[in-house]
């Protein structure tokens, strides 16, 4: 860290442990999120800036947050096995069920889409954020610093490994083994219950059919499909190896409901048992404001011709949904055009600085020109990291770089955080004190000098380099 920038990263720290011990968790749409927005609302205020706070539903449960839903679709269908088995019937009920599941799972958890949100408890949500102009207030161009203001549900498995933190790949397997094998169990038992409604409704939809046709005077009716799949049905059920597999499912609700229970602990639902957030994302948050703030004090070294827009995102954790609404609310005016976004997501893990480049489950591919400039001021830095060539591709889940993106916004999410399932990611575990000053304000020293070559290429392209076309 440079030191004529440690006082920045020293406030910023004092905005962490703010968030994280007196604030505390921050679920989507609750009253400590509001609480750490209105928080930074004053803090602009305090240098001279107008905030603006815009509000906007979110269904907290709609999407990851709703996770440990999906253990109890598994509990659910395994318990009704047990009665499907003298009933028929019920495997067309819970095939139905399952495959209203899967599609709300694969859309709203895995592809973060908003299309069921009505069907679930909302809260208010918010974004909050303000403008830096440069002194003549004319702009070419526009940097947002972005981060998000809320905290995770506490995942279990995943604090479960804070007793093993000085093993932690035994943490990291004990972790992804539970979740696993309750992941595997759940589509199982989904899979189960599609596939004896299939084999049911192969000799029940045509014998059905037929005796319709029959009572139906000069229809014309070729029914050799019926005809087909009841032949398939009706040897299906006369195997011994169908007849082997009912008496598996003596046996396997049990394990799979054990499974399904791994899943529905997931996330702890007590609001004061949710991750602190120091790392994730109180200090993207502080550092979003701290240079803000620095520029608002060295006017002369503000870039040409730029302003300079600090957002507090809300619901992140929920879906990207604050970031969403952001990018909806301000499609059509200038916030959009023209318009880069440096996402801080995560600075504490001082041997893992990294650009975030892609979100693999959302398909979006972030900004390769923001992509180099992080990677070269971190080689000007002299800063090391585990991650490969400072650079890795977020896995699972999203960050609020994609819907940035899908605006045509220039965006990418700056991090410094082991991307291993850790005991601190996501649960309370995640406090100020497992990190320092210095590890956040080099963070500081990366985002000026990834800003001074913003500059530098807006200045080469004519102030009109990243205009959506």
């Amino acid at each position: 860290m440079k030191e004529e920038n440690r006082k920045y990263a020293r406030e910023a720290f004092d905005i962490i442990e703010h968030a994280a011990l007196k604030i505390g968790s921050r679920l989507p749409g609750s009253k400590n999120e509001r609480k750490f927005h209105d928080y930074m609302a004053d803090k602009l205020r305090e240098i001279g800036i107008t905030p603006k706070q815009e509000e906007f539903f979110v269904s907290p449960r709609s999407g990851i947050g709703g996770l440990p839903y999906a253990g109890w679709v598994g509990i659910i269908l395994s318990i009704m096995i047990y009665f499907a088995l003298n009933n028929e019937y019920l495997w067309f009920l819970m095939a139905f069920v399952g495959i209203i599941f899967v599609i709300w799972l694969v859309s709203c958890v895995f592809l973060y889409s908003t299309w069921l949100d009505m069907f679930f408890h909302r809260e208010i949500s918010t974004n909050t954020y303000g403008e830096l102009l440069p002194e003549d207030g004319k702009y070419d161009y526009t940097i947002i610093l972005s981060g998000h203001t809320d905290t995770s549900w506490c995942w279990k498995h995943s604090e479960n490994a804070y007793w093993d933190k000085d093993k932690p790949i035994k943490g990291v397997i004990k972790t992804y083994g539970k979740v696993g094998f309750g992941a595997v169990c759940v589509f199982l038992v989904v899979g189960i219950c599609v596939a004896m409604a299939v084999i049911y409704g192969s000799v029940m939809i045509p014998t059905a059919l037929d005796k319709y046709q029959q009572t139906m005077i000069g229809l014309q009716f070729d029914h050799a499909w019926a005809q087909n799949m009841y032949s398939w049905g009706s040897s299906v059920l006369s195997r011994d190896s169908f007849r082997v597999f009912n008496a598996v499912l003596l046996v396997l609700p049990i394990i799979t409901a054990i499974g399904s229970a791994f899943v529905a602990m997931w996330g702890d639902k007590n609001e004061q048992n949710g991750s602190r957030g120091a790392m994730d994302n109180a200090s993207g948050i502080a550092l979003s404001y701290e240079v803000i703030k620095y520029f608002k004090e060295n006017p002369d070294k503000m870039p040409k011709n730029c302003r300079i827009v600090d957002l507090n995102v809300g619901s992140e954790e929920s879906g990207l949904r604050g970031s969403m609404a952001f990018a909806k609310e301000h499609k059509n005016d200038d916030l959009t055009e023209n318009a880069w976004n440096i996402n801080i997501d995560s600075v504490a893990d001082k041997d893992y600085f990294e650009v975030v480049i892609k979100d693999d489950w959302q398909g979006c591919r972030f900004d390769t020109d923001l992509e180099k400039m992080f990677k070269e001021t971190f080689n000007e830095l002299e800063i090391p990291s585990k991650s490969k060539n400072h650079c890795i591709h977020n896995p699972v889940g999203g960050c609020d770089s994609t819907p940035m993106t899908r605006a045509g916004i220039k965006s990418v999410t700056f991090a410094a955080q082991n991307p291993m399932l850790t005991y601190y990611y996501h649960t309370w575990h995640d406090m100020p004190d497992r990190f320092d000053v210095d590890t956040v304000g080099t963070g500081f020293d990366v985002i000026l000098g990834v800003i001074d070559k913003i500059a530098a290429f807006q200045e080469e392209k004519g102030y009109n380099g990243p205009q959506k076309k």
